[in-house]
């Protein structure tokens, strides 16, 4: 989060659109931070129309045998199938864009993003800075009142700057399950 890869969706689809390109954009149904269930939008207020959809399967109903271009945001709070999707619009002849968050909250592949990762020809890392030092950041830090929230919160919580923060993995912390009871961890002594 916090890395520009919305605003760097939106830049590549214009791009498209200005070289006449027929394009598709969509977006997960989950992801409606902005107030527009129909519009993808960046940190910054960027913002372009997208479909929402529920699942991978929508997306291959949907685009249309004309599409050149085909761009997902948030591909995160997708279901697997999506991986599969992606390489039959590929095969097809579509270029496909897709963005999303690569690890969750606890520094885990996010959903299907490592499929995604490994299948792709072309992969372009955006970082963000970590709040905490300026290094580059690689971790979502999620909060709960301003506190590193636990490692067995779920998986999808939808939110802003308002639940996490950029971090370095030398910031980034995931109080630890399994400790001894009233014990929160954050972190092993040097």
């Amino acid at each position: 989060m916090f890395s520009g890869k919305t605003e760097e969706l939106i830049r590549r689809v214009r791009c498209a659109l200005i070289a006449s390109r027929r394009v598709q954009l969509f977006k997960s149904h989950l992801d409606d931070r902005y107030g527009s269930q129909f519009r993808i939008s960046s940190h910054d207020g960027r913002q372009i129309d997208a479909e929402p959809v529920s699942n991978s399967v929508r997306i291959a109903e949907k685009v249309r045998a004309e599409t050149q271009v085909v761009a997902i945001d948030e591909a995160q709070f997708l279901d697997d199938g999506i991986c599969e999707v992606a390489d039959a619009l590929a095969d097809a002849g579509m270029r496909v864009i897709v963005a999303g968050t690569d690890m969750d909250f606890r520094g885990e592949p996010f959903g299907p993003m490592g499929l995604l990762l490994a299948r792709a020809e072309r992969i372009d890392k955006l970082h963000a800075i970590c709040v905490l030092c300026g290094d580059p950041a690689t971790r979502n830090q999620r909060l709960i009142d301003g506190r590193p929230a636990p490692a067995e919160g779920p998986t999808i919580q939808v939110g802003g700057s308002e639940s996490y923060e950029a971090r370095c993995r030398r910031c980034h912390e995931v109080p630890e399950r399994g400790r001894a009871q009233g014990e929160l961890v954050l972190g092993e002594p040097a």
